[in-house]
């Protein structure tokens, strides 16, 4: 054990135990919401879910251009690793549609902490990655997708990891510390 500073362990990985720059989630595209979380919880013992039916992304981009899709979203922890499930509620295009019309409901990309998002989109786009959707939660989070499908499994989401961020991430992974199954799914 060393002596290391608090502080400095922080500013290396989230409360939750996730490395920054590392991958702390696991997306899905899923056909029912509510279903996907009950056959998440029951097969995989993930949650509890903090839910929304209905999400607007604020300032959204889908490949250039302004967009206004919704989409129903599902945040539950197993261990130290977020799972999202996400439901398209309308048929604009949207990078979820893109990944479901190419190869069906499922895996749909790798989301990973980043507290230097601008540099980070930059150094991704210099590898050839373009985003090819990018917004803000309600909270005021940058996110962006970088199309990555051909060279790794799905996309990749870098998530802007700030304190407002991390505590809301964290909050959630400790309701799932000791999740005993009562009360799967709770409102956002």
């Amino acid at each position: 054990m060393t002596d290391q500073d608090p502080s400095l362990s922080r500013a290396l990985q989230t409360s939750f135990g996730q490395p920054i720059g590392g991958i702390v989630q696991v997306a899905y595209v899923v056909e029912d919401l509510h279903q996907a979380m009950r056959d998440f919880s029951q097969r995989l013992k993930i949650g509890p879910w903090f839910y929304a039916d209905t999400y607007e992304v604020q300032d959204a981009v889908y490949h250039g251009r302004p967009t206004d899709m919704r989409m129903g979203l599902a945040l539950g922890f197993s261990g130290h690793m977020c799972f999202e499930l996400i439901h398209m509620v309308d048929d604009k295009p949207s990078v979820y549609r893109d990944i479901v019309d190419k190869r069906g409901y499922g895996f749909h990309h790798l989301g990973m902490a980043t507290r230097s998002y601008d540099a980070d989109v930059e150094r991704y786009r210099a590898m050839g990655y373009e985003v090819a959707f990018s917004g803000r939660t309600k909270r005021g989070i940058r996110f962006g997708y970088l199309d990555t499908s051909d060279s790794l499994p799905g996309m990749l989401e870098l998530i802007e990891f700030n304190e407002q961020q991390d505590r809301f991430y964290g909050s959630m992974h400790l309701a799932a510390r000791g999740w005993d199954g009562t009360d799967p799914f709770r409102k956002i």
